[in-house]
């Protein structure tokens, strides 16, 4: 590659390692645990919504700063997938980002070496701020996507809650992929993942786009669409185009042309993404603290979703049918694919996570 990595760790230094890597994350939680939001806020109201509204899907608004209708539940298990953390009530989404997820997990078994793959967090069920974890998947249009392979067995409830993250980065080095976890059928399937046309990007801890920019050597087209961004070391993050008709939801910029990988990969090796904010000028009031955000300050139609009638039930709002949400619950899983990845390491620290706008 053109840039010099060498060089941003040797600038980097004891600075990387003693201050980035020793304050570590939780892998894959990529937001801090935050305080209690207050009942009216819209973590607190959206947070406590259990189903989601009847009609039409339709995403609202962006990104981070929006909410959904019409949500549907990815079904607990599938012949190549399962659902993770069900506690968080987080498996809704608009139907075309479920429809991917369960393609994704097919074709992955099929053509990369995957023998399923296990899906995190989607969004709440009428979508907008969560609690903890995310600023965005609050349209419905979000997905984590873990690195880790599924099982050949259904694990229970209590293990999708319990089992730990494993990060792809070594605890040692700073931002570096570990190549005892690090595996081609984990690039393949990333790459698999951003082939589909109606994925915008994917965002991967920036030691990871490096090392696919460094090492993936089949065609680059989609290389671009893999964003780097703190965090995202033990999962990917899977975010889709609005729908056709969406006109409620309010795009995201393209990624720029070509690979990425660049000046703009570059700049997350260096200080800058670390750089304290700068000091307020003598005499200057100091900034306020953010505001909690309240459901006013979403689109004008997320108040509407909150007060809107909701299905029945879970089942009957899973997609493919009510029957999909336990029809395969208590089927032993396909043995996996050709390509296993053996057993994987201790979770070990990651840097502490500075996400940007997602």
């Amino acid at each position: 590659m053109a840039f010099g990595f060498a060089q941003a760790f040797r600038t980097f230094g004891k600075l990387a390692l003693a201050g980035a890597i020793g304050a570590s994350l939780a892998a894959g939680d990529v937001g801090a645990e935050q305080k209690t939001p207050s009942p009216g806020s819209a973590k607190g109201r959206f947070g406590a919504v259990g189903l989601p509204t009847q009609g039409p899907a339709q995403p609202i608004g962006f990104y981070a700063k929006g909410c959904m209708t019409g949500a549907v539940a990815l079904p607990t298990d599938g012949p190549t997938w399962q659902a993770m953390r069900l506690s968080r009530n987080r498996r809704w989404g608009n139907p075309a980002m479920i429809s991917l997820l369960e393609r994704l997990s097919q074709d992955g078994a099929k053509y990369a070496g995957w023998p399923g793959i296990l899906v995190g967090d989607i969004a709440q069920p009428r979508g907008g701020p969560m609690f903890n974890g995310h600023a965005s998947h609050q349209i419905g249009l979000d997905a984590d996507v873990w690195f880790t392979p599924m099982p050949a067995r259904r694990m229970t409830a209590e293990e999708r809650e319990d089992m730990p993250f494993t990060t792809m980065l070594q605890k040692d080095k700073f931002l570096t992929v570990d190549p005892r976890v690090w595996t081609q059928s984990r690039a393949r399937l990333l790459m698999l993942a951003a082939s589909y046309p109606e994925v915008e990007r994917i965002f991967v801890n920036p030691a990871i786009k490096k090392k696919m920019c460094d090492t993936w050597t089949g065609d680059r087209t989609n290389l671009g669409k893999l964003r780097p961004e703190y965090g995202h070391d033990s999962h990917f993050h899977i975010r889709i185009k609005c729908p056709p008709g969406a006109s409620g939801c309010t795009p995201q910029a393209p990624v720029a042309a070509g690979d990425g990988c660049d000046k703009s990969l570059a700049w997350w090796f260096t200080p800058a993404p670390w750089a304290p904010p700068k000091p307020p000028k003598p005499g200057a009031k100091p900034p306020k603290p953010p505001r909690e955000m309240m459901v006013s300050d979403l689109p004008k139609a997320c108040a509407a979703v909150l007060d809107a009638t909701p299905v029945t039930s879970m089942q009957a709002a899973t997609y493919g049918g009510a029957s999909a949400a336990s029809a395969l619950t208590a089927v032993p899983a396909a043995e996996p694919a050709a390509e296993t990845d053996g057993a994987l390491p201790d979770l070990g620290p990651v840097p502490n996570d500075k996400p940007a706008i997602q």
